[in-house]
């Protein structure tokens, strides 16, 4: 079984590109990833919010395959970002291109600032494995 998404029509619809509700199956392993941010296997940090947010949902999904997984079975991601995105349709690439469709539950906060003055962007998942 995979992961339900859904947008109940008992409660408003999402404000934008998300699910409200992702349906865990049973018996599927749950992965509760910690913050990744868009470094490099090296520790070396890639440049700018964009690209940074890209890597992160890479590093995420190396987890996820890790353990026998794929875009499909993240159910949710929470985003921090330090500053708003310019270039919003990097974003919607990233999001299509290491996230499941219909997308995953997701919260987006903004943030004074994260662990290091270079991270712009730090990204938690929850994802349900086989």
């Amino acid at each position: 079984m995979t992961i339900e998404f859904l947008n109940p029509e008992e409660a408003p619809a999402p404000a934008a590109s998300y699910s409200n509700l992702a349906i865990l199956p049973p018996g599927k392993r749950i992965l509760v990833i910690a913050g990744q941010i868009g470094n490099l296997i090296d520790g070396s940090m890639v440049e700018g919010l964009e690209a940074q947010y890209e890597q992160t949902l890479k590093n995420i999904l190396a987890l996820v395959t890790s353990q026998g997984g794929s875009k499909h079975d993240i159910a949710r991601i929470t985003v921090f970002l330090t500053e708003e995105p310019s270039d919003w349709s990097k974003i919607k690439d990233a999001n299509e291109k290491y996230l499941n469709q219909p997308p995953p539950a997701k919260t987006w906060i903004y943030v004074s600032k994260l662990f290091k003055p270079e991270v712009k962007v730090e990204i938690e998942a929850l994802a349900a494995v086989d």
